[in-house]
């Protein structure tokens, strides 16, 4: 019965915030709110808000174990796992070096910073701020960068429109209005993801207990990869249409959210006890993982092939062999 509540609140969160995000998009135009602040949101927070909703349940409700361990576990799936299987699936998955040297970078520096806080125990409201802070400067370059883009093409389709249209004719963009089915549905969708994500944490932790497994491995294992289902749906058919920039900038956009503002919110509102394991095993090959696909990408010539894609999943592979069976 636990089993069935589990997978069913899985569905529940991943759809949840479907709903949320795609209703709150449209919300956010009708606003006014630029294209690109819900550009450069929209894919990575979007499939990241069932880690976050989880990390929030699991802390306000005294599973920390879980919430800390959703991240990390999720964070360490969605290289190892998702990019791996995409890039074994697709063959190959190419890469735009100025996008992923900031991603990637801006990855890195994330996993460094939460192994900084952890090895002065609990995360506190201290790494919380840090963690804030840090998410909004990506988040301002990641929209600058995008402002350039977006003026680049501005330009380029006004020097077209003057080649076919009149001189003196100008166009007004069409306003949408918000309706009240819009909103409803951004509600139905939050209230989905919080009903689903205490769900989810419920059945875990009971499913833990009655089982003996620790609530750290039922976070870095079972909720992190259901709860990396929308990144391993975008990343793949994305992989799987051509478009590479948006698969692996969905990836490491994901991670450092799931950091940044999975784990930072909830150490704004109380203490995230810090497991002695996670910070000498999971937190580092979090860390190495990363730095794993820089490497393999750097030797397919900024590509991920299929022998690099077939290493990472070695790789998850491995580290759940090692967590499960050896450091339990």
């Amino acid at each position: 019965m636990l089993i069935i509540a589990l997978v069913i609140s899985l569905i529940i969160v991943v759809k949840s915030a479907d709903v949320f995000v795609d209703n709150l998009v449209d919300i956010g135009a009708a606003l006014g709110i630029s294209q690109i602040i819900l550009g450069v949101t929209a894919s990575a927070i979007g499939t990241s808000l069932p880690e976050f909703g989880s990390a929030l349940i699991a802390t306000l409700s005294g599973s920390v174990d879980i919430g800390v361990g959703t991240v990390i576990g999720s964070n360490i799936w969605n290289i190892a796992g998702i990019l791996g299987i995409s890039a074994t699936v697709a063959g190959v998955i190419r890469t735009n070096k100025e996008g992923l040297n900031r991603d990637w970078l801006m990855t890195l520096i994330t996993g460094l910073i939460l192994l900084f806080f952890m090895f002065f125990g609990d995360i506190n409201w201290v790494a919380s701020i840090v963690m804030v802070i840090a998410y909004s400067i990506y988040l301002w370059l990641l929209i600058k960068s995008e402002r350039g883009k977006n003026q680049e093409d501005a330009v380029k389709d006004e020097k077209d429109n003057k080649d076919d249209y009149p001189s003196g004719v100008q166009f007004k963009q069409d306003k949408k209005s918000i309706n009240k089915k819009t909103i409803g549905f951004v509600i139905v969708g939050l209230l989905g993801l919080i009903v689903g994500c205490r769900l989810l944490v419920f059945s875990a932790v009971e499913l833990a207990s009655i089982a003996g497994i620790p609530e750290m491995i039922m976070g870095l294992f079972t909720l992190a990869i259901g709860t990396s289902i929308p990144e391993l749906v975008v990343t793949l058919s994305s992989a799987m249409k051509g478009l590479h920039d948006l698969s692996i900038g969905t990836v490491l956009g994901s991670n450092t959210f799931n950091i940044l503002i999975g784990i930072g919110i909830p150490a704004l509102i109380m203490q995230v006890p810090v497991e002695p394991l996670s910070l000498s095993f999971d937190a580092p090959v979090m860390i190495l993982t990363t730095i794993l696909l820089m490497v393999l990408i750097r030797m397919g010539k900024m590509k991920l092939n299929r022998i690099g894609g077939i290493i990472l999943i070695a790789t998850y592979v491995s580290y759940a062999i090692f967590r499960i069976f050896i450091f339990p």
